[in-house]
């Protein structure tokens, strides 16, 4: 469940970011750069009392703060083009119209100003946004989110002595928005390492660094308040969690530990007004390791593919399974000539391990992403109560999803709509006349939903008219009547539940729907 709050990047691009985007913002682990010859900024850790709690901060934020940049965009928008960010504060923000009484000679002016700003023939408009960022080698590399300078003409970076240098972008990796800088500098930078993000505990002492508002050399300090926290921005979500005050400006700054290290990049907060109120979110570490040192050698980030759409195993979808405990991640789907294809991965396996530890199945992009290419990962994977061991040659994550290719097939003839008022939809054949109603490729297997009633299972559970059932239990249908025998089948063997596998006109494409079967039917 999504919290009732607006997320926000944690930056200052010009349309309200705490540099970036408003709403959803969006894993690799990879041996350590090579260290250079200079040593990093030294880090003493606070002094502790005897109740554990620090006194003091003093020493441990004196030794940071050199190595922790504020970073300066600019970026020419031309007239009429619409801004990325919804809720931006950059400096040259276009006044918001005021709430005149109708009819006034104000709301007239107002409304004209505004259409000459927005018109075709107004001049370029220059944005300006601040974010925060910091150096990990002294020859001028900097780690900074990617939404902080995305689209920038320009970007410079100013030192904590006030030395303003000119950056040049390295890379960019938008599945994770971290993005990787480069400056010039006649003498060796301050700088800081990463460090084991996975060793840190909630609850443990943290101090983020950076740039909110555009006050420079902020310190706040805080604790981990929880780990792997996915906020729907991608498929690696992985994000510490912490009430070290963030706001705008603090995006691609650091989150340190009490030794000094780098733990996180604070990227986003949750926020109904756009200001901290304590939930902050980090790129852990182990994860911006990896893709800093892939964008450092080659300017790009590849990751190991899978090729299969997923989604975790509630418990729900456990009963219609048989299967306990309720864990790992239901394949909903297997691309075409993908890695898993290959491997005789099927639509229903769930996969409870990989490599021989357990997963949970919001994890699985995420750490197959971290595999290397052409390397052999071991799938355990449950499949109609066996344990199966499949080996899967790990593929590189393409660009773009390639759809399927379908071929045409022979539909039954005078099959009859189905209803299943218990569960709160109806179903019809998937003919020539449906195909073209709800805009369905010719090839298209299964039976299409003809009706869902309003307030019922169905309608909860997210089904609409038109979505195309295309299997049950695992077990393809391709007639109503498929499905009903089915459905009565199951409620024989007294089954808590059923799996029905649909393909649904929104972002999941195909997903497992679990429904209960709790009384009968009316058919």
């Amino acid at each position: 469940m999504r919290l009732p709050v607006r997320l926000f990047c944690a930056g200052s691009l010009s349309c309200l970011l705490l540099a970036g985007v408003s709403g959803p913002v969006t894993a690799w682990a990879a041996g350590a750069a090579a260290i250079p010859p200079v040593a990093p900024v030294a880090a003493t850790a606070p002094v502790v009392s005897s109740r554990g709690v620090p006194d003091s901060f003093a020493d441990l934020a004196a030794r940071l703060l050199p190595a922790v940049v504020n970073v300066s965009t600019t970026q020419t928008v031309k007239s009429g083009e619409a801004d990325d960010d919804e809720d931006g504060e950059g400096e040259d923000q276009l006044p918001q119209m005021p709430n005149f009484p109708q009819g006034s000679p104000f709301e007239k002016f107002f409304h004209d100003f505004m259409n000459r700003q927005n018109s075709p023939d107004a001049p370029p408009r220059r944005m300006q946004a601040l974010g925060s960022g910091f150096i990990i080698d002294p020859a001028g590399y900097i780690v900074t989110n990617n939404h902080v300078i995305r689209h920038a003409d320009k970007v410079t970076v100013t030192l904590q002595d006030n030395t303003v240098l000119t950056a040049k972008q390295i890379g960019h990796d938008d599945r994770t928005d971290l993005a990787l800088l480069k400056v010039e500098s006649k003498k060796p930078l301050p700088f800081v390492s990463f460090g084991d993000s996975d060793k840190r505990r909630v609850g443990d002492w943290v101090l983020a660094i950076g740039n909110p508002f555009g006050l420079s050399g902020t310190v706040t300090a805080g604790i981990i308040s929880s780990r792997g926290r996915n906020i729907d921005q991608g498929p690696y979500d992985d994000f510490i969690q912490t009430d070290a005050p963030i706001n705008k400006g603090n995006s691609g700054g650091p989150l340190f530990d009490m030794d000094g290290s780098v733990i996180g990049v604070n990227t986003a907060i949750y926020s109904p007004s756009g200001g901290s109120v304590g939930i902050g979110f980090s790129i852990p570490a182990n994860e911006a390791r990896g893709i800093i040192e892939q964008l450092r050698k080659t300017g790009k980030v590849s990751r190991g593919w899978l090729g299969v759409r997923i989604q975790n195993v509630t418990q729900d979808i456990a009963d219609g399974l048989n299967l306990t405990p309720a864990r790992g991640a239901l394949v909903a789907g297997v691309e075409k000539d993908g890695p898993a294809a290959k491997a005789k991965l099927q639509t229903g396996d769930v996969i409870q391990t990989l490599n021989g530890t357990a997963i949970e199945g919001k994890a699985l992009p995420r750490l197959s992403a971290q595999l290397p290419v052409g390397t052999v990962a071991h799938l355990g994977v449950w499949r109609k109560g066996k344990v199966l061991d499949l080996p899967v040659t790990i593929g590189a994550l393409p660009e773009t999803a390639a759809e399927p290719e379908k071929k045409a097939e022979q539909t039954p003839k005078n099959a009859k709509d189905v209803s299943f008022a218990a569960l709160g939809f109806s179903v019809g054949t998937l003919d020539d006349a449906a195909r073209q109603k709800y805009n369905l490729p010719a090839g298209q297997k299964g039976v299409v939903i003809t009706a869902v009633k309003e307030g019922g299972l169905a309608s909860d559970r997210g089904l609409k008219e038109g979505d195309v059932v295309t299997e049950i239990q695992q077990a393809e249908v391709s007639t109503p009547t498929d499905l009903k025998k089915r459905i009565e089948a199951a409620q024989k063997t007294k089954k808590k539940s059923v799996l029905l596998l649909l393909l649904v006109h929104d972002a999941d494409g195909l997903r497992w729907v679990p429904f209960p079967l709790s009384g009968d039917d009316a058919q």
